[in-house]
């Protein structure tokens, strides 16, 4: 949402708060005026006084931030990506694929593929079920690829996932 319009939201809110501060008020005015038989001398009356001032200094601290945020605020954009849309393994041309797996002996290019078949990620010990390797070599291959800025691979819990790299 835009600075301004939570500012006017804030501010909604602020007049909401005043109007229930002033028929509470009315309210215990009515109440303390006809239990109370002190007259004005009755502590009551102080502490209504007492409450409603705290109520509207709150009221008005809260119109404040709504006036800070309309005028003040500056407007902050936070874009979040799933990994998919990090990593797309359609942006890999023919070309570069050639390039990549060139480069690669047999056993990286098999994993390496594997992590391409999986839309761009898998998990670790996926890798070691798709590819017949055993954990540790499937952790060599993995370190050479991510040593070439191929992949990345990623904590998650006890296992890694693996993510190509644009």
């Amino acid at each position: 949402m835009e600075n301004k319009v939570v500012g006017m939201l804030i501010i909604g809110i602020a007049i909401f708060m005043g109007v229930i501060i002033s028929l509470f008020n009315k309210a215990l005015n009515e109440i303390v005026g006809t239990s109370c038989t002190e007259g004005l001398t009755c502590p009551m009356w102080r502490s209504i006084s007492y409450q409603t001032n705290v109520s509207i200094g709150i009221m008005s601290f809260v119109v404040l931030i709504g006036l800070y945020m309309i005028f003040f605020g500056k407007e902050v954009r936070i874009v979040t990506k799933t990994v998919k849309e990090q990593i797309n393994p359609k942006n890999i041309t023919k070309e570069n694929y050639q390039k990549i797996i060139s480069n690669l002996n047999v056993d990286e290019k098999a994993v390496f593929e594997k992590v391409i078949e999986s839309d761009g990620t898998s998990f670790q010990s996926d890798l070691v079920d798709k590819t017949g390797f055993h954990k540790v070599k499937i952790t060599r291959i993995l370190d050479r690829l991510e040593g070439k800025g191929l992949i990345e691979r990623k904590r998650r819990g006890m296992t890694n996932v693996v993510i190509l790299k644009q």
